[in-house]
């Protein structure tokens, strides 16, 4: 669901409350709510759960489990409980299901948590994710809000998850687990959120279903500012041109095109594989992150470092947080 349609669901419904220990709510669509327990603990809770992208219980098990827990990780707290959130059809078989949630289970093991109950309903089409919660001090947790003019873009993780899964879904690409798309989907952001812990982050969030567009936009409006952004320094995964130009994009693409290209300006030489990355709804996307250029560069040095022993794609600066509004699209400048 878009967000035109979701404000249109809640348009009349009042859930403004005068308890001052909700830190974060509604207000700038962040990726959790926060409620701050005492003067050391917040809590920040989210959900999330989706269809099958990929063919295997068990890899789609992980995968959506490590997107359930990103947001907390975004948020700057560290998860420490889980409930599953299952629909399954009752003539499906029953193993499915156990792979399913042993791929969530052993991703919350990887993440340092505890699954503990949940529910289950029958429906037509699986569906899993999980319910989160995590912990963090009231003075460490991070917004989408409070972008500066000035500060770089970071991305974590390529993107094209969505063009990816598309392409799996039409048999033009082979589902192994070595696949980069499905080995990035299966990552947990949590290297790069500890890496943030000991930088200043003016603001984060996760890129997801509403793509890098999406979620950018998110950031900038409740920033208020606007953005440079350098479309040739844009990571992604190495099938996406050639897939892109064959049309295996998902529908979600041209949603997302619909309700955010209003706010983007382009010079006219975008290459459409470009412009298609930008709407590319993803599943267990990268960190988005905004912080002063110097701990930008730190960061990126940093975590690449660890990539580089892992073997995995590594975090970019992708453009520059802007003072007037809007994202302006540009080739890379010679000084960045």
């Amino acid at each position: 669901m878009g967000p035109a349609e979701l404000a249109e669901i809640l348009a009349g419904l009042d859930f403004s409350t005068e308890d001052e220990n909700l830190i974060i709510g509604l207000e700038n669509a962040d990726d959790a709510i926060v409620y701050q327990l005492n003067s050391e603990q917040a809590l920040i809770q989210t959900v999330d759960f989706f269809t099958p992208i990929v063919d295997d219980p068990y890899l789609f098990g992980q995968i959506s489990a490590a997107n359930s827990l990103s947001d907390v990780y975004a948020m700057g707290g560290k998860p420490f409980l889980a409930m599953n959130i299952v629909c399954f059809p009752g003539d499906l078989d029953k193993n499915i299901l156990h792979e399913i949630m042993q791929g969530g289970l052993d991703k919350a093991k990887e993440a340092g948590i505890t699954i503990s109950g949940g529910h289950t309903i029958e429906d037509e089409e699986p569906k899993y994710g999980l319910v989160v919660s995590g912990l963090a001090h009231p003075d460490d947790i991070l917004t989408n809000s409070k972008a500066k003019e000035g500060d770089k873009l970071i991305l974590t993780k390529p993107l094209g998850t969505g063009i990816i899964t598309t392409a799996f879904k039409a048999d033009m690409a082979e589902q192994s687990p070595q696949h980069p798309a499905i080995k990035s989907m299966l990552e947990l952001n949590k290297k790069a959120a500890l890496l943030l812990q000991n930088l200043s982050v003016s603001a984060c969030t996760d890129i997801t279903g509403f793509g890098l567009i999406g979620h950018l936009e998110e950031m900038l409006s409740a920033s208020n500012k606007g953005c440079k952004l350098w479309l040739d320094k844009l990571p992604y995964f190495a099938e996406v041109p050639e897939l892109s130009k064959a049309g295996l994009v998902p529908g979600g693409l041209y949603r997302n095109k619909d309700t955010f290209s209003s706010n983007v300006t382009s010079f006219s030489d975008v290459i459409p594989f470009q412009e298609d990355l930008l709407y590319d709804p993803q599943t267990s996307g990268g960190l988005l992150i905004a912080m002063s250029d110097s701990e930008a560069k730190k960061f990126v040095a940093d975590y690449n470092n660890q990539k580089r022993q892992d073997q995995q794609p590594k975090a970019a600066i992708i453009g520059e947080v802007t003072a007037n509004s809007g994202i302006t699209l540009k080739k890379r400048e010679s000084n960045n």
